[in-house]
């Protein structure tokens, strides 16, 4: 983004951007969800998410250009997560009522799924593929090379790359947890 000298650059604070586009991202949303009140909850997110990354904008068309893709990414988020939540609760619904987590610690998990699979998703298919099957499937390196048609030293360099993001997650949700 070019930088403009203050003067220069029309000035959009977040109040006027929410007066001037809340209505049209909630719709937006509404649509995308089929649900009004979800729409209503994501529609605050992007201002949320706006405030916690100001920006400045050249004109209005770019401060539009901008929430409609904060407003797509939210979207994306929010189904993600119900698609993440929705894999949890099946795993819950099939354990015994008496092993059954708390509320606290089901939240916290889903959290960290919702993180972890975002995670996943950021990681190019490949290494996504290579960590999958070796922690789900238990698959040794070179099973995993066969299934994906990489050598044993490229799985090796995939995991590595996987892992170290597993530990820049967990350092994140550390933070977070603290």
């Amino acid at each position: 983004m070019p930088h403009f000298p203050e003067s220069s650059a029309p000035s959009y604070s977040v109040g006027s951007l929410y007066v001037a586009h809340h209505g049209w991202i909630q719709r937006y949303l509404a649509r995308k969800l089929g649900n009004v009140s979800d729409a209503a909850e994501l529609a605050h997110d992007v201002f949320v998410r706006l405030l916690g990354h100001p920006r400045k904008f050249d004109n209005e068309v770019h401060a539009r250009a901008y929430l409609s893709r904060l407003s797509h990414n939210v979207c994306v988020d929010f189904f993600r997560r119900k698609h993440v939540e929705r894999a949890w609760l099946e795993v819950l619904a099939s354990r015994p009522e008496d092993c059954a987590p708390s509320e606290e610690h089901r939240a916290l998990v889903l959290e960290a799924l919702v993180h972890l699979q975002a995670m996943l998703d950021r990681l190019p298919a490949k290494v996504s593929e290579a960590f999958c099957l070796a922690q789900i499937e238990d698959l040794s390196y070179r099973q995993i090379a066969l299934r994906i048609g990489v050598s044993e030293r490229t799985v090796t360099k995939y995991i590595g790359q996987a892992m170290f993001h597993c530990m820049v997650l967990e350092a994140e949700l550390d933070g977070a947890l603290l």
